[in-house]
């Protein structure tokens, strides 16, 4: 084996610098960020820079979960990922599993009606008026009706049932299975990479909802924990009015802050690692035909 040469080391050596840099920078935030919600207030106030807390409390999270806004948005953001992203997939795979069929009626017009999709918007005021009609307006179905599926992905998700061999469902057909005991019993438990793929995506994309409560939604009550959380970090004074904080008025807004932070993000953290094996399988969906 060969020895590098000197030019080569020095190079390396850089490279490791910078990237050990990078590291550090993009870990300090995250980090300073955990580190703040569990500083004890007397500590905030006595110190201009905490890198490490003295004393360790759980008074801003139990500040925040005192209140009555703040664990109503969590479980809205919760009811969100979790009943949003059931739909979200089995309309998505449903959808995916008709189309990727040769024998459906009509397949050729819901194919273009499905890129006619993803290439053009509405935009916002149809969609309002859309909603607003429907009678959705103020209620936690008007964050899951319009985003329920996506072009996009339905037509990913075809792409992997392309793949499953016809040869399955005739042998259920013979087996007396009719469409939707081939679609639940078969397809289904054979696409379980591209489901944890696409409900991670729907997952996230519910737990991030935002703009749509912005427009929706009139009752902060009804707030999923983005909106709120946005509220607390751009206006606290008005986002303090709104939670209502009683349990400690003299508990630093910035604890809280980090506090909101550190519950809106670490949930979505912790689900990667359970889903990393299917979700690697999942991003490949319909990349590779035999």
């Amino acid at each position: 084996m060969r020895s590098k040469s000197l030019s080569g080391r020095i190079f390396d050596t850089f490279n490791v610098t910078f990237l050990v840099i990078v590291s550090i920078v993009t870990f300090f935030p995250i980090y300073y960020t955990v580190v703040l919600s569990f500083t004890d207030p007397v500590q905030y106030y006595q110190d201009k820079l905490i890198l490490f807390p003295k004393m360790w409390t759980l008074d801003a999270y139990k500040t925040l979960l005192s209140t009555k806004t703040f664990p109503s948005a969590i479980g809205i953001s919760t009811f969100l990922a979790t009943v949003g992203t059931a739909i979200s997939l089995i309309v998505t795979s449903g959808l995916a599993y008709a189309v990727s069929r040769k024998r459906l009626r009509f397949r050729r017009f819901i194919m273009f009606m499905l890129m006619f999709s993803i290439l053009f918007q509405p935009g916002l005021i149809p969609s309002y008026l859309v909603v607003r009609n429907l009678g959705l307006i103020d209620s936690i179905w008007s964050l899951i009706l319009p985003v329920m599926t996506s072009g996009w992905y339905v037509l990913l998700m075809k792409g992997f049932f392309d793949s499953i061999p016809d040869s399955l469902e005739e042998a259920a057909r013979i087996d007396g299975a009719n469409e939707i005991g081939i679609w639940f019993r078969i397809i289904l438990p054979l696409s379980l990479p591209s489901l944890v793929a696409f409900g991670l995506f729907y997952a996230v994309g519910y737990w991030n909802t935002y703009f749509n409560a912005l427009m929706y939604i009139n009752d902060f009550q009804k707030w999923p924990l983005q909106v709120v959380l946005q509220n607390m970090l751009v206006d606290p004074a008005s986002a303090t009015g709104n939670i209502d904080f009683r349990s400690d008025k003299q508990m630093p807004t910035e604890t809280l802050k980090m506090a909101a932070v550190v519950i809106a993000t670490v949930p979505i953290m912790l689900v990667y690692p359970f889903l990393q094996k299917h979700f690697a399988k999942g991003a490949m969906v319909g990349s590779v035909k035999e």
